[in-house]
């Protein structure tokens, strides 16, 4: 048998017989002998399985990260040096981030495989114990299907293969997993010569979908990595691009890195030249790089996003499955989705039932109820289909009973109506045809002329544009009769009037929408479906949609990536798209400077997922798209996206405000120590000091990745730019080193002249006091949860800014102190101290003030 594949030709289009040959199978299916020969060849019916990655694959991620590698080569650097605390603190602190990010993602991807187990795994399929044997229908696992069984499939079964259809009886099957599509599309046997893509050919299905309605018996064409749901998990041909995330930590640790690299030789040149030091300064000049570095950064950031991630899967059912990605869910300010299942509930809602006149009458909804029901109750149909459901729910269950059922011609594809024969008591001799149907099937089926015939349709077609499904009801009377009723009975029917439906919407939708809106997150729809259905969906949860907001698939292919990089910007809704379109669509937004979240539950999502910087599934969504996705929902709310955009947020504004405080401090200091290092005869602090003090910065700065910052941080995607970083800390920074060049002012005065000056233990005891308190003023005035909602109790940062403070008073004067070489300072030390931190504090107070309106401005004109 030739190997079989799962997307034949667009022009190919076999008959059952041709399919039956190709797979040497036939109608009763394959015999034990057969299929066993089968599984061996073709291999388990089972998607490309995903490999469980393992907790040392990815401790080794995370040591490629840029910062831990910065932090590796100056522990490196400092072991050199024989600088073995600093190496030993460098060491720990890398050793304690890379364990806290690889405890965190080897419990989401442990989640996630709990999440593989809920997938169905059996199919009815006939086999046969020998040629000769009758068939035997029995439920097998899936994984044991080959190509060439034969399998019968009902309502609500998920197709477990690609299938060629053999005998079906009224069946839809709901492909959006595939195509987007949220309407069931119907789906026949019919040996048809099409000239259409696969997934509009109406003999195949394909593994993945599901069946709404009716049943059938299919032979497997393909099964395994062989499928078109299977051809979703081959790897991308493209590098995914760096996230949010991923740039601003490769910007930051450029920046670093620059500094890191000039600062040494900076230190060892200017002490040689001027002071004729030598090499004897290397470890302080080490020092000093080391005390630029934001050391707890890897520990703050996987303390802040693990603690987010955590709290989301307690109280949410939210699983990161990589710890990055909640950060850029803070700097998320675009979020595509298809409106499916998302913004409406995949059903429909009766949107109205209108007369011939266009006026509202409700005899056209009894008159379709009466179709349904009994349709539903003589065709022995197991359950009714959408539209169906919608006009019984909206109907009283007495006008069903006025009516005596008779006989019912259920849909069918070919036909696109259905009707059925009732009997009204009281009117003996006489029964009453009730057709509901297709617009088009339904009004040709009428006794109309040729004026009304046009209008109708015109007004159907008006209905549809306007993003409505709509339905057409007619009756006829005809004489009782014991013959049976066939479809040349449904002709000159009395048009009654039509039906639409519109989506029923989610019901947190709009209160969803709303608080994204006001946290600048803007929400694009990317669907498959019709563009006046999106359009209306927008409409009905208050979104404005201009008809310039609207483009389709069709545009979209005639715009090159530059052009379409403006137009989406302006747009709200794209129809039509194929999953390359979507894709695009992501990837130009992402060209436009934006941060692009994609939430999608379908194959046919797959590239979009990976193009976006966060990829957003939900649990029920197709196994392939979770394994893609960054971030797994309990379910499809866009509420359960809020959470995890605020969490992203707190998380985002507590790593970027630490980063702010450290590196402005730590540029200010580094800036003086190069100017006391020319100014002085002697170093201005000993490498033990340096350390000891790096260490207090480093406990007290672990209370940024507890702080609950400021609800304003909500209001606005948590993006941290290298460019503006550097303005900021630079501005801080000099800031701080104006602070530290006051204090050799006031240890020149409380010394008593510049011969106190000469006095090295009491000048690294001065400035060591007032770093760490300028330090603590840093965190309390440069956070961006100093307004906290706790009122005036004391936070995190509160308590971390009254030890370090308190260090910095107690430990000259402590025996600790002499071990590092500090000693007591003179009383007046302390008075002209709080003299230049009251006016630091001023100063800090200002500069704040002037860039959180600059940064407002930049805001709001975005």
């Amino acid at each position: 048998m030739a190997e079989t594949t799962a997307d034949p030709e667009p022009d190919a289009a076999p008959t059952v017989l041709q399919t039956l040959r190709r797979l040497d199978s036939g109608p009763r299916g394959l015999t034990e002998a057969a299929a066993e020969e089968r599984q061996t060849r073709f291999g388990a019916n089972v998607p490309p399985g995903h490999r469980g990655i393992s907790w040392a694959r990815v401790l080794l991620r995370g040591l490629r990260d840029p910062f831990t590698a910065v932090l590796l080569s100056l522990g490196l650097v400092s072991a050199l040096v024989a600088s073995w605390g600093t190496a030993c603190v460098i060491l720990l602190l890398v050793a304690v981030s890379c364990v806290l990010r690889t405890s965190g993602e080897y419990r989401a991807d442990r989640s996630m495989a709990a999440l593989r187990e809920l997938v169905a795994t059996t199919a009815t399929v006939l086999r046969r114990a020998d040629e000769a044997a009758p068939p035997d229908a029995r439920e097998i696992p899936v994984a044991e299907l080959v190509p060439g069984d034969v399998i019968r499939l009902g309502p609500g079964d998920l197709i477990p293969a690609d299938v060629r259809l053999l005998r079906t009886r009224g069946l839809a099957v709901h492909q959006a997993v595939l195509t987007g599509e949220s309407a069931p599309v119907a789906k026949n046997a019919a040996d048809e010569a099409v000239d259409r893509t696969s997934f509009d050919r109406p003999q195949l299905c394909f593994q993945g979908t599901s069946v709404t309605s009716g049943s059938a018996t299919a032979v497997v064409v393909a099964t395994g990595a062989r499928t078109r749901f299977a051809a979703a998990h081959a790897p991308p041909s493209v590098r995914r691009e760096a996230s949010a995330f991923d740039r601003t930590v490769h910007g930051i640790s450029w920046i670093l890195i620059r500094f890191m690299l000039l600062t040494p030789p900076l230190v060892l040149m200017a002490n040689a030249a001027l002071r004729d030091r030598g090499l004897e300064t290397l470890p302080f000049a080490v020092a000093v790089a080391v005390g630029l570095t934001p050391e707890m950064l890897p520990v703050i950031v996987t303390t802040c996003l693990a603690r987010g991630a955590s709290l989301l899967a307690r109280t949410h059912g939210v699983i990161v499955r990589r710890l990055p990605a909640l950060h850029d869910l803070g700097a998320v300010d675009v979020l595509c989705l298809d409106k499916t299942g998302t913004l409406t509930q995949d059903r429909p809602a009766l949107d109205r039932a209108l007369g011939p006149d266009g006026r509202d009458d409700p005899e056209v909804l009894r008159w379709a109820a009466v179709n349904a029901w009994w349709t539903l109750q003589l065709a022995d149909l197991p359950l009714p289909d959408a539209l169906d459901e919608a006009v019984l729910d909206a109907v009283d269950e007495n006008d069903l009973l006025a009516h005596d059922g008779l006989a019912a011609l259920p849909f069918d594809p070919v036909r696109r109506l259905a009707t059925a024969v009732v009997r009204t008591p009281g009117r003996l001799g006489t029964h009453t045809l009730v057709t509901k149907g297709a617009a088009e099937a339904v009004l040709e089926r009428c006794a109309l002329t040729r004026p009304e015939h046009e209008r109708l349709l015109a007004r159907a077609a008006e209905l549809a544009d306007d993003g409505l499904r709509v339905l057409a009801v007619a009756v006829a009377e005809a004489r009782a009769r014991t013959r049976a009723y066939t479809p040349a009975d449904e002709l000159g029917l009395s048009f009654r009037g039509f039906l639409t439906f519109k989506d029923a919407l989610a019901p947190t939708a709009t209160d969803a929408l709303r608080a994204l809106a006001d946290r600048g997150v803007t929400v694009k729809i990317l669907t498959g479906d019709h563009p006046g259905t999106a359009a209306r969906v927008c409409r009905d949860l208050g979104v404005a949609v201009p008809a310039d907001h609207v483009l389709t698939a069709d545009r979209v292919d005639r715009l090159d990536d530059t052009d379409l990089a403006e137009v989406v910007a302006r747009t709200t809704v794209f129809a039509r798209c194929a999953p390359e379109h979507k894709a695009r669509v992501c990837a130009a937004l992402r060209a436009g400077g934006h941060t692009v979240g994609y939430l999608g539950d379908g194959v046919n999502d797959l590239p979009a997922l990976r193009t976006a910087d966060v990829g957003i599934a939900p649990r029920e969504a197709v196994a392939v798209a979770r394994e893609s996705a960054d971030v797994v929902l309990a379910e499809k709310d866009l509420t359960a996206i809020g959470h995890s955009i605020a969490a992203g947020r707190y998380a985002g504004g507590n790593i970027t405000t630490y980063l702010r405080v450290t590196l402005s401090s730590n540029l200010g200091n580094v800036i003086a120590m190069l100017a006391a290092g020319l100014l002085l005869p002697f170093l201005p602090m000993l490498p033990a000091q340096v350390l000891a003090q790096n260490l207090c910065f480093d406990a007290a700065q672990l209370a940024f990745a507890h702080d609950r910052p400021h609800p304003s941080v909500l209001r606005r995607p948590t993006v941290l730019r290298p460019r503006e970083l550097l303005r900021f800390i630079t501005g801080f920074g000099v800031l701080n080193a104006v602070a530290d060049l006051a204090t050799f002012g006031v240890l020149f005065l409380a010394l008593n002249g510049p011969d106190g000056l000469d006095d090295a233990a009491v000048f690294h005891s001065g400035w060591f006091t007032e770093n760490l308190i300028t330090q603590a003023l840093v965190m309390l005035l440069l956070r961006s949860g100093r307004h906290t909602a706790e009122g005036n109790r004391p936070g995190p940062i509160d308590w971390a800014a009254a030890a370090l403070t308190t260090a910095g008073l107690l430990l000259p004067v402590s025996p600790l102190g002499s071990l590092l070489g500090l000693t007591p300072l003179p009383v007046l030390y302390y008075l002209l101290l709080a003299a230049v931190l009251v006016l630091y504090g001023a100063g800090l107070t200002v500069v704040r003030a002037r860039d959180e309106r600059r940064l407002n401005g930049h805001t709001s004109m975005r």
